[in-house]
């Protein structure tokens, strides 16, 4: 690979952004100035997203407004469901229900199709009702596939007891809401990520929000970006089914040459900050069950690969044990994050389209010399 070819785009700027902030050295992330310890640990997601889409934190006027907004956005159109009690039926995988669910949603938005698609009213507007819809479809297709029908939404629960509340029937308690809510702060923006770049790509063509969305779940889909707390659960299931010490199974693992789960990240040389703040919500949950059975094989895994490989957890790692605690099925992990990642997709797409350029990027051509090469008509072939 030659010197001026960055594969992967990696280490290329691409944009400005004043979104987010990543010190992959120092562990550090920022959304518009402000340290993710002190948004997780004070401020709600709705908060975070009028940030991300405003610019600044809401005083309480201001919020009170915002959440009333997005829970009036929060039912699905009858015909959304059908589809997706057709795909829940059919078993489709959950991300792929969740694209489809989102495209369609274009369709009964209420957005006039002559605004301009540099409109930035219009733009915020449809991305408050995306992301107010996400929770639905991902609550309905669950319960649909699980043999149960979907719960209608709450407008007096706030984002993430919502959820909850449609996954489950019932309103969950103070604790599960604050956890929850407090996960879907971390995963809110995470700068140019392959899903937002994604996202950013297709809006620079100035097409709709609906497909920079979408867009953006359908890379979301692929295991090398998400996917991974999945996995994580999955193998720390394998490690508790098998009756394992954790230490032994991981070092079996690698002697396998298998890969951990959750650990390493293209801009992390340290912990994830996320994967702190949620190491300790894992281990409350934990306590509160009396049970820190899974919190710990968790930390004997990252003790040994961090003394041993210099490896560091990423926020995936955590978050699968979180999860699980909750009582939230292991394959709508990557939904959820979706359900939060989407506040972050808008934001990028507003931003990057205030200054538009449309991205097209160039592949060097190693194929064949047309000067030596032949054409030779059908019938001499």
């Amino acid at each position: 690979m030659s010197d001026d070819l960055k594969k992967g785009l990696e280490g290329v700027l691409v944009a400005e952004s004043s979104l987010s902030m990543i010190d992959g050295d120092a562990g550090r992330l920022v959304y518009r100035g402000y340290t993710i310890e002190d948004l997780a640990n004070g401020a709600s997601y709705e908060e975070v997203l009028y940030l991300l889409w405003h610019g600044h934190l809401p005083n309480a006027e201001e919020l009170a407004a915002f959440e009333d907004a997005m829970a009036k956005e929060r039912e699905v159109d009858d015909d959304v469901l059908d589809t997706v009690r057709q795909l829940a039926e059919a078993d489709e995988n959950p991300m792929a229900a969740l694209r489809t669910a989102v495209s369609m949603l274009s369709g009964y938005d209420p957005a006039s199709e002559d605004a301009e698609p540099t409109d930035e009213e219009v733009n915020l507007a449809k991305g408050r009702r995306i992301t107010a819809k996400m929770p639905t479809v991902v609550a309905a297709f669950t319960r649909i596939r699980d043999g149960e029908e979907p719960v209608e939404p709450r407008e007096d629960l706030d984002h993430a007891a919502n959820f909850l509340y449609m996954l489950n029937g019932e309103e969950p308690d103070d604790v599960l809401a604050d956890v929850f809510d407090q996960a879907l702060v971390l995963h809110a923006d995470h700068g140019l990520n392959a899903s937002t770049f994604s996202a950013i790509v297709t809006a620079s063509t100035l097409s709709d929000v609906h497909s920079a969305v979408t867009s953006a779940i359908g890379t979301l889909k692929g295991p090398l970006h998400g996917g991974a707390n999945q996995d994580v659960m999955e193998m720390l299931k394998e490690v508790d089914d098998a009756d394992s010490d954790p230490l032994d199974w991981v070092k079996n693992a690698l002697d396998e040459g298998r890969r951990v789960s959750g650990f390493g990240h293209r801009v992390y040389n340290v912990k994830d900050p996320r994967a702190k703040i949620l190491g300790e919500r894992s281990k409350e949950l934990g306590e509160a069950a009396g049970s820190l059975n899974w919190y710990e094989m968790s930390t004997t895994i990252e003790d040994y690969l961090m003394e041993e490989k210099g490896l560091a957890p990423n926020v995936d790692f955590y978050s699968a044990s979180t999860y699980y605690q909750m009582g939230i099925p292991i394959d709508i992990y990557t939904p959820i994050f979706a359900m939060s990642r989407v506040g972050g997709w808008v934001a990028h797409v507003l931003e990057y389209i205030e200054d538009n350029r449309l991205i097209r990027p160039r592949a060097r051509y190693t194929g064949a010399d047309p000067d030596e090469t032949e054409f030779v008509p059908i019938g001499e072939r």
